[in-house]
């Protein structure tokens, strides 16, 4: 290319060459070519026009579209700081925002106003994005201060970019109020507010949004439906993932691959296997994102088999797994106790595809290994991890010190989990049900009494279903529903049924020194337990139940359920903390294996 550029430049007057090199290197923008654009850039240097702020906007554009910014900011450095204009800033700091270091965007920010020029409606969106990746909450708002006093915030573009900073700093208060500074909305600062709420774990304020878009007429985009629709899975809202589903049939957007990628997901995540299936079977292109979500679905709620069958599917289909194929791959093993396969998967990650474990694979072998019974080779795996373990993993060997007994373990373990987190006191709790469980009361005691002494607050448990749109939320021990007395006479009622049927209560669970009735009560008023009986008073018979907890569900309330769902004929899906229980004719997906 480099001869033809010099054989027409020949032929160029020399007026028009820089007209002629400024069509050249859009062509190179255009298509991406930084090869061509290098000698586009060589000739500009010959001709004397490099430094000309026109040409070296364009030159800085197109070695940001290559992430060459060393090359874009030395094309920069060469411009003259008096002959320095906004677009040539903008154009750097757009680099640096895109493609980092992003404090190098905010700093240049600063140069830019120091130097006496006004920022525009490109400037900020940069700046503020910059600020959004390094969640540098205090830099984003000074940069808001100046974009307020010009006011340039109520332009839709830093309107937009104000709401998702913001956003990713966590402060929702402030991403609404910029949101609602925006004079004139675009469909771009609806979705920046939809996502601020449904990032900040806000899924009921992210719907009321899109409702309120909706009556002002503005069409919601893919963007729109797959932020929703991924909000929806997250809080396991079905009846509004369905209500989006439906959005998206109506506006045509049920043929696009994003969308139902999203679907996918949000079936999966709220217990319904079979439509996440048709939906992924439905896709005219797969991509590795969506074989993810399926085997990942399957994988979560314990139906192993299933998502090792699409894996190889997957494969014969000559998709390359990547890291978070294998996260499912590999949580499927552990859920469904295939130790020596899920050795073998870990294995390939590296030695077949060069993909390196993350901590996520980490936990998920420790878990498979810890289940099994190999507490010694599983903690020898955590300290042979390329990087700092965190407290997943060292939560996923606690809990299964709790299923095999092993007091000495567990104590170990909680000295390590102590120093990731010294507040948390679930992992107390799990010591102190391992002591339980071996009759040391004394050691239960000493440990409760440390927990009051460093002030360390339980998290309470509940859980919560959702009956004609409406969310129900239950405390342990709760008596403060408006339906209570039916609530627990319903639960009467099933007690009794249960233990006809064969049910004895687990007491383990509970920890007090206390008599077995007393603690049998305890157990029957767990707050999973309060939403089933109110889900089956409040559905006509055969509806499906699908309840959230924010805990790990106890042993005898796993039980418990199982004979539950087989009186009442229901389907029963239990979504904790961990992962998802789906309860039919007295059996749960997990296979007790968990």
């Amino acid at each position: 290319m480099l001869s033809s550029i010099n054989k027409n430049l020949t032929r160029t007057p020399t007026p028009t060459r820089a007209s002629f090199l400024s069509s050249l290197l859009n062509s190179c923008i255009a298509r991406s070519a930084t090869g061509p654009g290098k000698q586009v850039h060589a000739q500009l240097i010959l001709s004397g026009l490099s430094r000309n702020p026109f040409s070296a906007t364009k030159l800085i554009t197109l070695y940001s579209a290559s992430h060459s910014t060393s090359h874009a900011r030395a094309v920069f450095d060469g411009i003259p700081n008096r002959d320095r204009n906004v677009f040539v800033y903008n154009a750097m700091i757009r680099a640096y925002a895109w493609h980092g270091p992003h404090e190098h965007a905010i700093s240049l920010f600063q140069t830019m106003v120091e130097n006496g020029l006004e920022p525009d409606n490109f400037t900020y969106p940069f700046a503020l994005k910059a600020c959004s990746a390094l969640s540098a909450f205090n830099d984003g708002r000074d940069i808001h201060e100046r974009a307020f006093m010009s006011r340039w915030d109520s332009d839709p573009f830093v309107g937009a970019a104000l709401v998702d900073m913001y956003s990713k700093c966590g402060s929702v208060d402030r991403a609404r109020d910029a949101f609602d500074r925006v004079t004139d909305r675009d469909v771009v600062v609806w979705n920046s507010m939809i996502a601020a709420y449904a990032h900040n774990g806000l899924p009921t304020e992210a719907f009321e949004i899109l409702r309120d878009m909706s009556t002002r007429g503005f069409r919601p985009t893919v963007a729109t439906l797959v932020t929703t629709i991924a909000t929806a899975a997250d809080a396991a809202m079905l009846p509004q993932g369905r209500e989006i589903h439906g959005h998206g049939v109506r506006m045509g957007f049920i043929s696009q691959d994003k969308v139902n990628t999203a679907l996918v997901d949000m079936y999966a995540k709220s217990g319904r296997l079979g439509v996440a299936r048709t939906v992924f079977e439905s896709l005219k292109e797969r991509r590795n994102v969506s074989w993810n979500a399926i085997i990942t679905g399957y994988a979560m709620h314990g139906n192993a088999e299933e998502a090792l069958n699409l894996f190889d599917q997957m494969r014969s289909e000559q998709f390359d797994p990547d890291h978070i194929t294998y996260v499912g791959v590999l949580a499927a093993c552990s859920r469904g106790g295939l130790l020596e396969l899920g050795k073998k998967h870990f294995d390939s990650m590296k030695g077949d595809h060069s993909i390196d474990p993350t901590v996520q694979h980490y936990t998920c072998m420790v878990d498979l290994l810890a289940h099994a019974g190999q507490l010694r080779e599983a903690y020898d795996l955590i300290n042979s991890m390329p990087m700092s373990p965190d407290s997943a993993v060292w939560c996923a060997l606690l809990n299964a010190c709790k299923i095999h007994k092993d007091v000495e373990m567990g104590e170990c373990v909680l000295k390590k989990l102590i120093e990731l987190e010294p507040d948390d006191a679930g992992n107390y709790v799990i010591l102190s049900n391992i002591y339980a469980q071996a009759g040391k009361w004394d050691e239960v005691s000493d440990l409760r009494r440390s927990i009051a002494e460093k002030g360390i607050k339980k998290t309470i448990a509940c859980s919560w279903i959702e009956v004609k749109n409406q969310v129900h939320s239950f405390l342990v021990g709760d008596a403060m529903h408006a339906q209570s007395k039916a609530i627990y006479a319903e639960m009467d009622r099933l007690e009794g049924l249960m233990r006809d049927a064969g049910y004895v209560p687990d007491t383990e669970p509970v920890f007090h020194d206390v008599e077995n009735d007393e603690k049998a009560g305890l157990v029957r008023a767990h707050s999973e337990r309060l939403a089933i009986a109110f889900g089956i008073i409040s559905t006509p018979p055969g509806t499906r139940l699908l309840v959230n907890k924010n805990l790990r569900v106890c042993g005898d309330c796993h039980v418990a359920i199982k004979f539950i769902s087989k009186i009442v004929g229901r389907e029963i899906v239990i979504r904790d903390i961990n992962r998802y229980h789906r309860f039919k004719d007295g059996e749960c997906s997990c296979g007790d294996y968990w």
